[in-house]
This record gives structure tokens, C-alpha cells and sequence, in this order.
């Protein structure tokens, strides 16, 4: 397969509908989250679902966004990943009803469920499907959440910090370099640290399960220690980056995980490498888990911060333990 890459053509964004400030938040928790929320973590408002908007409403319209950036149309994708934690259903897939709306003809299609590491995981496969075998020229990649359905607003610890949306990814054959390398990481130790607990075969949910109110909504049992990132972060860029031969001073933009911006100033002064090469957005839109990346790819590349040429680094890590890491080039695709 040498002289064979796969390449982002196109990407696409998708806000939910309704904006919940700190202020309002603050409000009806009782106390001032701005401190913490929006000191430490960088958040002042969220984005969540308006009633009438799903995991899959927003996957939909990042897709479609992604496809009108990419020039494709529905009926040149050959697969369909969707990367979400919070599906429209428990069955079918997630990726069968973003496929049915988007009309896809003769894609194939499944979810990835891999914590808020889903879009890197899904974007690893993503480009060893193209490289791998010819029968796919273009993979549509989706990265989405709505986490804001499994939350206990007086949960302050849930509530202040998850939010909604999508961000989507046109992933095509070319003949020139686009991602590099990429690595994924795991530790299952962490499995029962966070999460949502009742729903799935372990725990129905019962008339019991949801008068409790508790393993139904989104819980932190136990606190990551901050080293996960803060030293895990490091360690796989710097394993990536060493497998293509280029160092973190080669790096033109990181987009991390955005879910806590002290974290990220930590890590980039470890890396010695400047805030202004790490584009952030959870400020306007809160965290997104597994379409955080996507989205923030998107912000930056509008924004100007995404050049053609640059050396692109894309990291996100979450509840599983799960982490990835992908490099790539970008190269804007020519009018």
C-alpha cells in the first residue's frame, strides 16, 4: 500500500440548542460555580438538547455539514463510523438511524463506544479501513453526545461540567500524507470510576433503579487522579510523534480532550510548547465527550489556527480508562 493515505477532506459542526450559563446553573444549585467551573475548568456556559434534539439530531447535522465541506455526497461514502457513549437507543445502532437520515446508499455503518476517547478510536480505524482496502475511498467519521439526558441537575459535580453536541469528519483516500500515526491506550482498572451504571444487562432499569435516581444519571464513583492526563497526555504524543520521526516542537496545533483547561495549560508546559497552539472552545459549549475533538478541529480550522501544511496533534481520553492519540497533516482540499 505504499503511497496510499487517508486524509480529512471536510468537517462539520453541530451546537445543540439551548445555552445554560454558570449563572443559571449557579442559581439553581445554590451556591457559585463560577470559581471552579470556570476558573479551572474554562467553562462559562454549555450547550444541551433542546426537547426535540437527540444524539442522533446532532450527529445528522455535523455529518451533513462534514459532506457539504468534504464536496461528497451521501452516496460516496463507503462507511459510517458513529462515536458516542450516549446512543439514541440501547438498539439499533446509533450510526443505522444517523445513516437512514442522511441517505446513505450503499455504506456500511456501526457505533464505536469508547468513553470520550471515541472519535480518536474511530479515527484510527478510519484511516487503516482507506489504507487497507480499496473498497473504501471515504469513511465518514462522527463524533457525538448528549450527555445532558443522563444528568441529575443537583449533581453539581455532572451537571456544571457535560454538555451536547457533534462534530463530524470526512476521511478519504489521497495521494498525499494526512494521518500519520496513531496509538490507543486502555486501562480497565478504571471501569467502575464513572459512569452510567443502570441500563444496560447488568442492571435494567426497573421502577426501583429510577426512584433511586442515582446509577441511572451520570456519576463520578471515584476521582481520576490528575496524572492520568497529566502524565498519560504526554507520554502517547510523545510515543506517536517518535514513530513518524518528528518532536513536540514540530507540532503546529494540539487539540486535546476539552474537559478541563488547567489540565491542558499543565500538560502543554510539560510539552514546552505555547497555549497558542492549543486551540479551546469549552468556554462556549462545555464538554462534549466523544465530539469534543471533532468539534474543536472544526472551530480551530475556521478560525484560521489549522493551516495547510501543519502538523496536527489530536488527543482525548476517558471514562473506560480509554485514551488516543492521532498525527496528521492537514492539507486543505483545493476548490
Amino acid at each position: 500500500m505504499t503511497g496510499v493515505h487517508a486524509a480529512i477532506t471536510g468537517t462539520g459542526i453541530a451546537l445543540a440548542g439551548r445555552v445554560v450559563t454558570n449563572a443559571e446553573l449557579s442559581a439553581r444549585l445554590g451556591e457559585n460555580i463560577a470559581p471552579f467551573v470556570e476558573g479551572t475548568l474554562g467553562i462559562r456556559e454549555r450547550r444541551w438538547c433542546l426537547p426535540d434534539e437527540s444524539t442522533a439530531t446532532l450527529a445528522t447535522a455535523a455529518a451533513r455539514d462534514a459532506l457539504a465541506d468534504a464536496g461528497c455526497a451521501p452516496e460516496d461514502i463507503d462507511l459510517l463510523i458513529v462515536a458516542t457513549d450516549t446512543p439514541e437507543y440501547v438498539s439499533p445502532a446509533t450510526s443505522s438511524v444517523v445513516h437512514g437520515r442522511l441517505g446513505l446508499t450503499r455504506a456500511g455503518t456501526f457505533d464505536m463506544n469508547a468513553g470520550c476517547a471515541g472519535f480518536v478510536t474511530a479515527l484510527d480505524a478510519a484511516w487503516k479501513y482507506v489504507r487497507a482496502d480499496e473498497r473504501y475511498q471515504r469513511v465518514l467519521v462522527v463524533g457525538a453526545y448528549a450527555m445532558s439526558r443522563y444528568l441529575d441537575p443537583r449533581d453539581k459535580k455532572t451537571a456544571t461540567i457535560f454538555a451536547d453536541g457533534a462534530g463530524a469528519v470526512v476521511v478519504e483516500r489521497a495521494a498525499h500524507p494526512g494521518v500519520l500515526a496513531s496509538e490507543l491506550f486502555a486501562d480497565g482498572r478504571w471501569c467502575d470510576d464513572m459512569g452510567i451504571f443502570a441500563g444496560g444487562t447488568r442492571e435494567p432499569i426497573t421502577a426501583e433503579v429510577v426512584a433511586d435516581g442515582y446509577r441511572n444519571h451520570l456519576r463520578f464513583v471515584r476521582k481520576y487522579p490528575a496524572s492520568i492526563n497529566e502524565d498519560g497526555w504526554p507520554r502517547i504524543v510523545r510515543s506517536v510523534l517518535s514513530r513518524i520521526g518528528r518532536s513536540t516542537d514540530d507540532v503546529d496545533c494540539w487539540l486535546w480532550t476539552q474537559v478541563n483547561r488547567s489540565t491542558i495549560e499543565t500538560v502543554m508546559h510539560t510539552l514546552d510548547a505555547p497555549m497558542s497552539k492549543a486551540p479551546t472552545m469549552m468556554d462556549r459549549v462545555g464538554y462534549t465527550g466523544s465530539a469534543c475533538l471533532p468539534m474543536v478541529l472544526h472551530d480551530a480550522r475556521r478560525a484560521g489556527r489549522v493551516r495547510d501544511g501543519a502538523l496536527v496533534v489530536l488527543t482525548g481520553s476517558g471514562a473506560g480508562l480509554a485514551m488516543g492519540c492521532v498525527a496528521l497533516e492537514w492539507r486543505e482540499r483545493a476548490a
